[in-house]
């Protein structure tokens, strides 16, 4: 594109892998960014805090400061301080990363850490709560347990307390094409024990974009979503009327997206991507260019 424009970029598919980049990605993000385009790394991932993905951009090869940065443990603290202008405690099923984001905007948790089954049934019936709690917020937490589930299901009982999930991820993909559950698998244990749906802030919740555009003023025509997950990171797009572009180094394939497109269904036509590519370094020649 020519002139002075600026188009900003959306990335969802380089905050996940374990301990190495996409090659190629740290060099086109880098381009990106030289050439004048903003650049956002968006993550369902709610276990590092902003800078501790700053951080880990940067070992990887990536230029990346910590506003440029949207994960679910920061987006779940602006979603209950921004939209919801939450006036009380948090209950957390979640990380340390999250509880340190909730208290950056003034928000106090308790909740994080093991909680273990003490007692009978009836004592578990009536587990202590905190009355100051106005709100359940539900993420990764390698510490779940049956006793955080009943303490969730206890304040979801209570008028008013509202009831947010990071994202509905099921499964988290790891090297090697191994995975481990994720997120959602934990967050649909406490919507089926409190018979409630939970709010999620993550993609593909429009929240998530909301966020970005808010702070930066950027316009979704002139915006482009790169992820290699058709349920998150290209509904995420389609949602918010962004171009969307598949790269095909994650889970999902051209063939599913074809399955999408061909099946009639409303919102499967949503994960239909503008653009596919087999890498993100396919970009690079015309970059370098």
């Amino acid at each position: 594109e020519s002139g002075g424009s600026t188009r900003a970029s959306v990335k969802g598919d380089l905050l996940d892998s374990v301990d190495s980049a996409v090659p190629g990605a740290p060099q086109v993000i880098n381009l990106l960014k030289e050439n004048g385009k903003k650049v956002f790394f968006v993550t369902n991932n709610s276990t590092k805090t902003r800078k501790m993905y700053v951080d880990k951009l940067s070992v990887l090869g990536f230029n990346a400061k910590e506003d440029e940065v949207f994960g679910t443990a920061y987006c779940s603290a602006m979603y209950l301080k921004t939209v919801c202008k939450l006036e009380g405690k948090v209950y957390l099923i979640g990380s340390n990363a999250m509880r340190e984001e909730m208290e950056a905007v003034g928000l106090q948790q308790t909740g994080v850490g093991p909680d273990h089954v003490l007692g009978k049934q009836t004592d578990w019936a009536n587990v202590p709560l905190d009355p100051e709690v106005k709100a359940v917020v539900v993420g990764f937490d390698e510490h779940f347990s049956y006793m955080k589930l009943n303490r969730a299901m206890q304040y979801l009982t209570q008028p008013g307390c509202l009831f947010v999930g990071t994202n509905r991820d099921t499964r988290l993909p790891l090297e090697g094409g191994k995975a481990v559950p994720g997120t959602g698998c934990l967050l649909q244990a406490v919507e089926t024990a409190a018979q409630r749906q939970a709010q999620t802030v993550g993609k593909p919740n429009h929240f998530m974009f909301d966020c970005v555009a808010s702070q930066f003023g950027v316009d979704p025509d002139r915006c482009l979503m790169v992820g290699d997950r058709l349920d998150t990171d290209i509904m995420l797009g389609s949602n918010c009327g962004l171009k969307t572009l598949l790269t095909l180094t994650g889970v999902s394939t051209v063939a599913d997206a074809e399955a999408h497109q061909k099946s009639g269904c409303a919102e499967r036509q949503g994960m239909v991507p503008d653009y596919y590519v087999e890498s993100i370094a396919e970009l690079l020649p015309a970059l370098q260019g």
